[in-house]
């Protein structure tokens, strides 16, 4: 059977958003890659983004989202509607950045956490891998991998 791109497709990208699980997300991702295809970095032409920013491949970055600066955003990620990431951040590969979340400046946040819909993150603020931040959450402290948080402020959920 031919494959799409033995039919001169060369390139794909993974639609599946990664609430909570990136675990669908990475395989599609991988599995895309082992294939052969290319992988690119979509950008809204509504969106700003300073010319400085590093971003990797396969990651989208929608409508009205706002990345300043020196940030340096990992592959496969998602930076959705009016999301707001400071200057100088860290975002790891397979990371989910829900609508209007707003990242203060010189956080870190490691591959394939979510942070949910309108969360802020302080300056400084280093969030593990394969976190979960709540919906509207304020994030002032150090987050550990593998933890879910939620509240204002930010806590582990028990």
């Amino acid at each position: 059977m031919e494959k799409s791109h033995d039919k001169g497709i060369k390139y794909a990208f993974v639609s599946l958003g990664s609430v909570g699980d990136p675990d669908r997300r990475i395989r599609l991702f991988e599995v895309l890659k082992e294939i052969g295809f290319q992988i690119p970095v979509i950008i809204s032409e509504d969106a700003i983004v300073d010319k400085s920013v590093e971003i990797g491949e396969g990651t989208v970055v929608m409508l009205g989202a706002i990345i300043n600066p020196g940030t340096k955003i990992g592959k496969d990620s998602i930076i959705n509607t009016g999301a707001i990431i400071d200057h100088v951040c860290m975002i790891g590969d397979h990371v989910h950045i829900a609508p209007g979340v707003t990242i203060s400046g010189s956080v870190k946040i490691g591959s394939g956490s979510h942070i949910g819909t309108g969360a802020s993150v302080t300056h400084g603020i280093e969030i593990g891998s394969r976190v979960i931040i709540g919906a509207g959450s304020v994030v002032v402290n150090t987050v550990q991998d593998n933890k879910k948080v939620m509240g204002v402020p930010a806590r582990t959920n028990l």
